[in-house]
């Protein structure tokens, strides 16, 4: 019975971890992709707690502070709109 038991344990797994999400979870993530396609944002500046001065930008998308023990972060942003010509 024991082995039948850690038999059931994998098909019991992936019974679980292929149940959808609820539908407000869904739509949640629905409103999520529709805000966030269309729009585009690029880093102007950054800032760094603890009075550091030291970033920089990395993959375009990220602020990245150079000095050790940061305690928080911050971006400047401006939001990018591509229109037909």
């Amino acid at each position: 019975m024991k082995a039948l038991s850690f038999l059931l344990l994998p098909v019991l797994g992936l019974l679980v971890s292929s149940k959808t999400l609820c539908p407000v979870d869904e739509a949640i993530d629905a409103k999520i992709q529709e805000s966030t396609s269309s729009l585009s944002f690029a880093i102007t500046g950054c800032t760094c707690g603890s009075a550091c001065g030291s970033w920089d930008v990395r993959a375009e998308t990220t602020c990245h502070c150079q000095c050790a023990g940061m305690d928080w972060t911050g971006a400047r942003c401006c939001r990018l709109q591509v229109t037909g010509a």
